[in-house]
């Protein structure tokens, strides 16, 4: 593992399983610390993903939250995440998008500052931030102000972010991404297949340690909530790859054991994938779930292969679009496994 500050990556990202049990207030654990972001999909069936922080509203007990796979606005209604605990989270009602009886599912957690949103002027928009400079993690809420001028926006990392997912809270919009592989320039939507635009981009200028700057999409009056992520080495990644069109695919160094890694081809048309080592503890790594919908998870095998998960990076093992297209551009997000073991209990030299 390349140097690095945090010594137990699953101090803050990690990948829990588990299996529904059809009641209500039914508590999920295994998160290994008190989640900020939390992540949720079910596995073995068709259902929207869950995506949700401490700084969303409350609504009838539970807190609101949106899909990563639509542009939908955020929903409430009493159901949901009914609180943050210190190791994972409670549910308010029992539903088929996060406790069906004996239905599988997959959440996972980030750390931000383990706690409230504090108050950031460092733009010329006031934020609320959540912020984690160890970890490179942020969560900033803020309210749009709805002019053409652009908006500077305190993200709180003390580095300038490398990802931002953004998304307007009250009514439909899409998922805005800023990936530094992209640049300012261009942007790319994380509830869509399509290819990166840099028509009218969201994101007015290259981020600083202090703030990010929005423009376009963001001008609309109404809350919006952004996931900042700043690169930390032997911890998280953020880059790019070329595919090369068969199955003996790219090597990409991450420089550490990924424990998350998603993937989008920017220069066409295809979908984004999810691969984690906790769905898949050996190699090849094959069970993948797409942020863009809200289908089942997927054996890769019957599509030809996935990757492999190594000690420094993952190996793509597929000529499949979504992973490697001849000469085509893909992004990645990645984030480090426990070095020792996985939080199921299995020794990662088993891969």
């Amino acid at each position: 593992m390349a140097y690095t500050t945090i010594d137990n990556p699953s101090e803050f990202f990690s990948t829990t399983l588990y299996t529904g049990d059809g009641s209500a207030d039914q508590s999920m654990t295994g998160a290994g610390f008190k989640p900020d972001f939390l992540w949720i999909k079910r596995r073995n069936a068709s259902e929207r993903h869950v995506l949700t922080n401490a700084q969303m509203d409350v609504s009838s007990g539970a807190y609101t939250w949106l899909d990563s796979s639509d542009n939908s606005a955020q929903f409430s209604g009493g159901t949901g995440v009914a609180s943050f605990d210190s190791d994972g989270f409670t549910i308010k009602t029992s539903d088929s998008t996060w406790n069906t009886n004996s239905s599988t599912y997959v959440f996972w957690s980030w750390k931000a500052n383990g706690g409230t949103g504090t108050t950031n002027n460092d733009g010329n928009r006031t934020t609320t931030v959540q912020a984690n400079t160890t970890a490179g993690t942020s969560i900033v809420t803020y309210l749009s102000n709805g002019s053409a001028s652009s908006q500077t926006l305190g993200h709180g990392l003390g580095a300038a972010p490398d990802l931002i997912l953004s998304k307007r809270k009250g009514a439909t919009a899409n998922w805005l991404v800023y990936h530094k592989s992209l640049g300012a320039g261009s942007f790319i939507y994380l509830n869509s297949n399509v290819a990166q635009s840099s028509s009218s981009p969201p994101y007015q200028a290259t981020p600083t340690s202090t703030v990010f700057s929005t423009q376009n999409a963001f001008q609309a009056t109404d809350n919006f909530v952004s996931y900042c992520f700043a690169e930390k080495q032997g911890f998280s990644k953020f880059s790019s790859y070329v595919g090369n069109g068969n199955g003996d695919g790219p090597f990409v160094y991450t420089g550490f054991k990924p424990a998350f890694v998603m993937i989008k081809p920017t220069s066409y048309v295809e979908a984004w994938v999810i691969i984690d080592a906790e769905r898949n503890p050996y190699n090849q790594a094959m069970l993948q779930l797409n942020p863009n919908s809200n289908g089942a998870e997927y054996n890769g095998a019957s599509v030809t292969n996935g990757i492999d998960i190594l000690s420094n990076g993952f190996k793509v093992r597929t000529s499949r679009t979504e992973l490697n297209t001849s000469g085509g551009s893909l992004i990645y997000m990645a984030f480090a496994e426990n070095p020792f073991t996985t939080s199921t209990g299995i020794p990662t030299t088993a891969r």
